[in-house]
């Protein structure tokens, strides 16, 4: 196996402990899995708690082995090529990468979506109005690009002011929450028999949705070589940030909940809707656009860090010639790796548009997001098995255990695969009330399957090159 470039004195290390955790929150705890998640009602808590274990613990256990035993830029990339060889690496960091493509553009549904409630009825006008999700996510896609070309520093400003985007709305949901069920009680009554999850179409539907809320710890380790003190700062920020995570999601589902009843809830606008009715009706109106605003803020960010995370995947790609060389350029000015930037940024804009043909905002939406969930995933399943196989390679003092070591890390790798694998069966299928569930199917099935066509050719491309046979 080739050894790795080394990319120190292409990207220098610039990203300290709050600037990691910062970055953490905004990529991993969006508002708009709050809502998703409180439109299955109390029996959520559950789900919630399950996913905590089956699927976050495991995967904070992963990156924190992983990463102290490959601190390097790559991440998941590095970790599966040193467990199974170029191919499995490859696999992992393309379908990471190509998972972005479909997220970004759900992402910005959901901040257009909230946008509309800064201008009050009139833009709630636009709720359904597919052009102007269309404007609102092209718009704001190419404004994130453009500040991740110029410069990392301009992308870690705008992904730290997300993180106060995300959890201050989410924090003023729970103060005015809190009025209101002093002064009127709750909207979703609470009683122990509603904690137990439905095992039924409409119960699971959400339940990949649930596990994908969770996914995201592993993406700090792309930046390896630009994190001051890697070894040190990443496992802190890890711990840090993943309280402040499952805190977020467990008090703002319960505040969503008290505000609104569960059959009430959108999953495009939910967090804004249970803050617009809950400042009406204890008299602080004034709240709603701030907080809508903050959320829209909350939005970008997290595409803007994302952006910056998963193109580090084909700029290393590029540097060691798994992708075309062009993805391993740096700009001379601004040394960030633009290439691979606008790649991913094209590519997003692509399926803006594919995802709305033919259906409406909601139908967009939900075909964005399971085709993420599958894309997303497939590197996960990588992931777990490369933790297990590297339990028999030596530890040196710098590499973080599990708590309990080898036995308990291969059965955090085991439930974290039970996990993934089911939530993507799950992920595959349509959403209860849709109106063409044959062509929801094929969106996501077809969606996935071409991302992965399209990295297996370029696979095969590189091994038919000239340099690889030298």
């Amino acid at each position: 196996m080739a050894e790795p470039a080394t990319h120190d004195a292409r990207l220098r290390p610039t990203l300290r402990f709050p600037d990691v955790v910062g970055f953490l929150i905004v990529a991993v705890a969006s508002p708009r899995w709050i809502a998703t998640a409180a439109a299955a009602g109390p029996s959520v808590f559950t789900v919630w708690l399950i996913a905590l274990v089956a699927f976050f613990l495991p995967l904070g256990f992963a990156t924190l082995e992983l990463s102290s035993r490959y601190p390097r830029e790559g991440g998941l990339y590095v970790w599966c090529r040193e467990a199974f060889g170029d191919f499995a690496g490859f696999v992992a960091g393309w379908m990471y990468w190509a998972s972005n493509l479909t997220f970004f553009p759900g992402v910005l549904y959901f901040a257009a979506g909230n946008l509309l409630f800064a201008f009050g009825p009139r833009g709630q006008a636009l709720s359904n109005e597919p052009i102007f999700y269309l404007a609102f996510s092209l718009i704001a896609l190419g404004g994130v690009l453009a500040l991740n070309v110029l410069g990392a520093d301009l992308g870690r400003r705008l992904a730290n002011l997300g993180a106060w985007g995300t959890w201050l709305p989410v924090g003023a949901l729970v103060v005015v929450a809190g009025v209101a069920w002093l002064r009127f009680g709750p909207a979703t009554p609470f009683h122990t028999a509603d904690l137990v999850p439905r095992i039924d179409s409409s119960g699971i539907a959400f339940w990949a949705t649930i596990a994908f809320a969770f996914g995201g710890l592993e993406a700090a380790a792309l930046f390896g070589d630009e994190i001051v003190d890697a070894r040190r700062t990443l496992p802190l920020a890890l711990v840090a940030a993943g309280v402040v995570i499952v805190a977020i999601y467990l008090v703002g589902t319960a505040a969503m909940l008290v505000v609104l009843p569960a059959q009430e809830v959108s999953e495009v606008q939910g967090i804004t809707q249970a803050i617009a009715r809950a400042c009406t009706r204890v008299g602080a109106p004034a709240i709603i656009p701030v907080a809508a605003l903050l959320l829209v803020v909350s939005g970008v960010a997290s595409v803007s860090a994302w952006l910056a995370a998963s193109a580090r995947l084909p700029f290393v790609g590029g540097m060691e010639r798994v992708l075309p060389a062009a993805f391993g350029r740096v700009h001379p000015r601004w040394g960030t790796p633009f290439v691979a930037l606008l790649v991913q940024g094209v590519g997003s804009a692509a399926f803006i548009v594919w995802s709305q043909a033919g259906t409406g905002v909601r139908g967009a939406y939900d075909a964005l997001v399971g085709i993420t969930v599958i894309a997303y995933f497939i590197p996960f399943l990588l992931m777990f098995a490369a933790l297990i196989k590297l339990q028999r390679a030596p530890a040196g003092p710098d590499v973080i255990r599990a708590p309990g070591g080898r036995p308990v890390a291969i059965a955090a790798a085991v439930i974290g695969s039970i996990t993934t694998a089911v939530a993507m069966v799950i992920a595959l299928l349509p959403p209860p009330g849709e109106k063409h569930p044959a062509l929801a199917v094929a969106k996501v099935a077809g969606g996935s399957l071409a991302l992965l066509l399209v990295g297996a050719v370029l696979y095969a491309r590189r091994e038919r090159s000239p340099a690889r046979s030298r």
